[in-house]
């Protein structure tokens, strides 16, 4: 179910707080944007630059405490999903909202056999009979590609490799037919050519069944071919929101700039790989102005002082950034030919 202008998800000024011994971590700060029906959205960014936590935060899984959403709005099928109570939250979780960890030796119970986990989600959401959730288990199985599925079904996880038990996850996540499926940076564990198939899985089955993508990664390279629009995060912050194509073409802030140099280039015959300088800010004691001042090569004084606007560059492209204009202007010069 879409909202009248086509967004099956509307995030509006989330915030997401961590009382921590070190002060408060404001992991995730007033973040917006919209999810059209049938769409992937990209979230990338480095490590700790609260991607996950804004995704557990729309599905409502925030350990409190430490953790508290203290503001915002996330609309879902005309629904706000913060109002909402803990049984009514769950019967949208893994129903209606789907997600796929990065990590699924961790996500899966070991002493449980797949049979059992991929049965319980349709017994529980529709109604299934334990013959009707077997059945489906191994149709969702062969789907994403395990082989001799009605054989392998009663296996346990560590039975399986990283690989399979990945593909077991997405069958689990996609078992009801969600609206929305968020993967939290799938294939973070995986090597290269598995990588690729769970990615190529993903868009098929969104191809297939009209599912709804957000993408989380810290690698701009598993994004580019996956996703239509683009959120590059930094300490809690969007810093960059554009198509995936504009974005990639013409960035319009520094840090999407480091993180595109920082993508290995197979044409570059010196093999050097650039590094953004410095380290990500400690989100519990930002620095006073742009976050990402300290590491930045075109940073003036004006922005070790004051915060950044956040300045629209086109129609659909948004830049945290006191130079965000010059900045975008100098990618389209250097993006002609």
């Amino acid at each position: 179910m879409s909202t009248n202008n086509g967004n099956v998800l509307e995030v509006r000024d989330l915030r997401t707080y961590f009382q921590t011994e070190d002060g408060t971590v404001k992991a995730v700060d007033g973040i917006s944007f919209d999810l059209k029906r049938g769409e992937t959205l990209g979230i990338v960014g480095e490590s700790g630059s609260g991607k996950s936590v804004t995704n557990l935060s729309i599905i409502r899984l925030i350990p409190t405490p430490p953790g508290e959403i203290v503001s915002g709005e996330v609309r879902f099928g005309g629904q706000d999903l913060l109002k909402l109570s803990e049984s009514e939250i769950r019967k949208i979780r893994g129903r209606r909202i789907a997600m796929v960890f990065q990590d699924p030796m961790s996500s899966l119970n070991p002493f449980m056999k797949i049979s059992r986990q991929l049965m319980e989600t349709t017994q529980l959401h529709l109604g299934h009979t334990k013959r009707e959730a077997r059945e489906h288990a191994i149709k969702m199985l062969e789907t994403v590609g395990i082989p001799e599925a009605r054989d392998r079904i009663d296996s346990y996880p560590h039975e399986f490799s990283g690989g399979m038990r990945q593909r077991v996850m997405i069958a689990m996540a996609l078992s009801c037919e969600p609206e929305l499926l968020i993967a939290d940076e799938p294939t973070t564990a995986l090597d290269v050519t598995i990588q690729a198939q769970i990615l190529e899985l993903i868009k098929t089955l969104k191809s297939v069944t009209g599912t709804s993508v957000i993408l989380v990664s810290h690698d701009l390279g598993v994004v580019a071919g996956m996703t239509d629009h683009l959120i590059v995060m930094y300490a809690g912050k969007v810093f960059e929101q554009a198509p995936t194509r504009d974005l990639f073409a013409t960035p319009g802030n520094p840090y999407t700039k480091g993180l595109l140099r920082s993508v290995p280039d197979p044409t570059d015959e010196q093999g050097k790989l650039y590094q953004i300088p410095g380290q990500p800010p400690d989100v519990a004691h930002l620095p006073p102005g742009c976050p990402f001042a300290p590491r930045c090569e075109r940073a003036e004084e004006l922005c070790h002082r004051e915060f950044p606007p956040f300045v629209q560059l086109t129609a659909e492209h948004f830049s945290l950034c006191h130079f965000a204009s010059e900045v975008y202007e100098k990618s389209q010069a250097e993006a002609r030919p």
